[in-house]
């Protein structure tokens, strides 16, 4: 099979997705090793780039993604009339921030750091598919676990979770006394 009919196969796969496809399924379903794989994404997202493409492929933990450039966004929204793109209150932001440094949690682990009832919250994002169920957890009652998707890599443009920017440090916090002091 010659290079372009790979990166073609690739293409139409990703392109029929629409949603993140894993890489030893991509591999698997275009023929071609994981390896290969990841050098033929490369020259695909070149291909985009050189003809002045608006589109691009996205890694998302361990799948790849088609999708449009981010320039392209608000016509999208206008053409699709787009209501799912509004923005997070600063609770979802907080209960998702809590999720997502966090993952695999239960509701009670959020509402305990939050210290309020985060049901409605967490019903949010999941509608929003930026969270999604994690399994239970095995202890009485079985709680249910959340974990963030693909969905939430792609909106704050991440690749993986392990891309999300550090927590502060204890030493960097300020305290009351640094308030008061200031006074």
């Amino acid at each position: 099979m010659q290079l372009d009919e790979k990166i073609s196969i690739i293409e139409a796969i990703l392109f029929a997705s629409g949603d993140p496809i894993e890489f030893d399924k991509l591999a698997l379903g275009a023929g071609v090793d994981i390896s290969d794989l990841h050098k033929l994404i490369p020259i695909l997202n070149s291909n985009y780039r050189d003809r002045g493409s608006a589109f691009e492929v996205l890694r998302l933990e361990d799948s790849y993604q088609l999708a449009t450039l981010e320039k392209y966004a608000p016509y999208i929204r206008a053409a699709l009339e787009s209501k799912r793109t509004a923005t997070l209150s600063p609770a979802a932001m907080e209960t998702l921030t809590i999720i997502a440094y966090n993952q695999p949690v239960t509701r009670s682990f959020v509402e305990d750091v939050r210290g309020v009832d985060s049901s409605g919250v967490i019903t949010n994002l999941l509608e929003k598919e930026l969270i999604e169920e994690a399994g239970r957890l095995d202890v009485p009652g079985k709680p249910l676990t959340f974990k963030t998707t693909a969905n939430f890599l792609r909106c704050f443009g991440l690749s993986s979770i392990k891309d999300l920017p550090p927590l502060p440090s204890d030493n960097s916090q300020m305290t009351f006394d640094d308030v008061n002091s200031e006074s």
